[in-house]
C-alpha cells in the first residue's frame, strides 16, 4: 500500500515532537516535510530541535531539512495532509491558507475549534461529525478538522458510554494538569516546585464550550452543543506527564457505580472495530484499587505498543450524594499522546478510513 505523504507544522515544539515520534515507521503515513518557524527554516531538524522525549530522534527524519510554513513548500515535498502544531498566535491564518491550498490540516491549535463548519473530534466520541470534513473539501479545496484541549479528551472519553446509557444532566470536573501541558518552557521550576497554582489562562472556558460540541450532534451540515451543564475548575501541578481529574456528575437515569464500571470497561467504538493503527483495545480502561489512576504508574496504559498513551484510565468510581443520580470518579490521560498527537493521529487514520484522505 503505498503512504500518505504527511507534514508536521511547529514540529519542534514539544507536540510537534511527539508527532515525529508517533508517526516513525506508521503503516499509512510517511513524514516528508518538517516546518518550524522562519529561524530554523533551512537547517537539519536534529539541529533545529531541541529533543525532550525519552526515545531518540527518528534517524530518517533527524537529516530532514526544515521549510517554512507556507502552504508551495508543503505541496512541494509532496504532502497531503498536515498535522497543526502551531503556536496560537500563528496557527489560525496558516491553518487556513493550508486547508485553501487544498491541503488537509488536522489541527492540535485552539484556532479553529469553535469553527462553525470545522468538526471538533474525539475518534471514540464523534467519529460521525467527520461528515464535516469532506463538506469543507468540496467548498474550499482542503479541509481542517481540530482535536479539543488536552484537558477536555480525557473528561469526554470517560463520560461518553455514561451519556449514551443513562444520559447526563451535569458535569463538574476539578483537574490536575502536568507540566507539558503548558511546553518545555511554559512554567518555570521556581514557579511550581513545592508548589500548585491554580489558575491556566482559558482553560475552563475550553473545557465548557468544547465538551458541548463534542457530545453534541451533527445535523442537516450544523453542530448542535449537548444540554449539559459544564462547571470546570483548572490547576497545574508538579507532574510532568498525564492530566488527572478528578469528575462529579448527575445522570438523567439512576445509575450504580457498578453500572458505570461495567458501561465504561464496555466502551468501544468505529475506531476499535475498524483496528485503526493508533486505536487502543480498550478507549477506557477502569482500576479498581482505591488508590488508582496515578499519573506514573498509569499514563502509558493501553496496547498495542503503538497505543500506549491512547487510553483513559478510570478509578473510585463511587456515588456522590451531594448531587441528584450523582456519581464521582477520577481519570487520568496522558495529555501530549492522547490529548495531543495520538489523538490527531487518529482522526487522520479515521478520514483514511472514510476515503476522506
Amino acid at each position: 500500500m503505498d503512504k500518505i505523504k504527511v507534514g508536521i507544522l511547529g514540529s519542534t515544539g514539544s507536540v510537534g515532537q511527539r508527532y515525529v515520534n508517533m508517526l516513525r515507521d506508521h503503516p499509512w503515513f510517511e513524514v516528508v516535510a518538517l516546518s518550524a518557524s522562519e529561524a530554523s527554516v533551512g537547517k537539519k531538524y536534529r539541529d533545529a530541535a531541541k529533543w525532550i522525549l525519552d526515545t531518540g530522534m527518528p534517524e530518517g527524519m533527524a537529516e530532514m531539512e526544515i521549510v517554512g510554513a507556507d502552504p508551495s513548500e508543503i505541496k512541494r515535498s509532496g504532502a497531503d495532509v498536515v498535522f497543526s502544531a502551531l503556536p496560537s498566535d500563528v496557527a489560525k491564518r496558516v491553518e487556513m491558507e493550508m486547508a485553501e491550498a487544498g491541503l488537509g490540516v488536522i489541527a492540535d491549535t485552539s484556532a479553529h475549534r469553535m469553527d462553525p463548519d470545522v468538526p471538533l473530534v474525539i475518534p471514540e466520541v464523534n467519529f460521525g461529525h467527520l461528515a464535516a470534513a469532506k463538506a469543507q473539501k468540496e467548498k474550499r479545496g482542503g479541509f481542517i478538522v481540530t482535536g479539543p484541549n488536552c484537558t477536555t479528551i480525557g473528561l469526554a472519553i470517560s463520560l461518553k458510554p455514561i451519556q449514551t446509557e443513562f444520559g447526563i444532566r451535569r458535569v463538574l470536573v476539578s483537574t490536575m494538569q502536568a507540566l507539558s501541558g503548558a511546553g518545555f518552557f511554559g512554567v518555570p521550576s521556581m514557579a511550581i516546585l513545592d508548589n500548585l497554582i491554580p489558575y491556566i489562562r482559558n482553560e475552563e472556558e475550553k473545557v465548557a464550550s468544547e465538551l458541548l460540541k463534542i457530545l453534541g450532534d451533527f445535523k442537516d451540515g450544523a453542530f448542535e452543543d449537548a444540554r449539559i451543564r459544564v462547571g470546570a475548575s483548572c490547576h497545574r501541578v508538579c507532574v510532568l506527564d498525564g492530566h488527572t481529574e478528578a469528575v462529579f456528575l448527575e445522570t438523567e437515569k439512576a445509575a450504580s457505580p457498578d453500572e458505570v464500571a461495567r458501561c465504561m470497561a464496555e466502551f468501544s467504538s468505529d475506531a476499535q472495530r475498524m483496528r485503526l493503527p493508533s486505536a487502543p483495545d480498550r478507549p477506557i480502561i477502569v482500576r479498581n484499587e482505591p488508590d488508582r489512576p496515578q499519573p506514573r504508574l498509569d499514563r502509558l496504559s493501553g496496547s498495542p505498543d503503538r497505543a500506549k498513551g491512547m487510553a483513559t484510565v478510570v478509578g473510585r468510581i463511587r456515588k456522590e450524594s451531594a448531587l441528584d443520580n450523582g456519581i464521582k470518579y477520577v481519570l487520568l490521560s496522558h495529555n501530549t499522546i492522547r490529548g495531543a498527537a495520538g489523538n490527531a493521529i487518529l482522526i487522520a487514520e479515521c478520514l483514511k478510513a472514510k476515503g476522506v484522505i
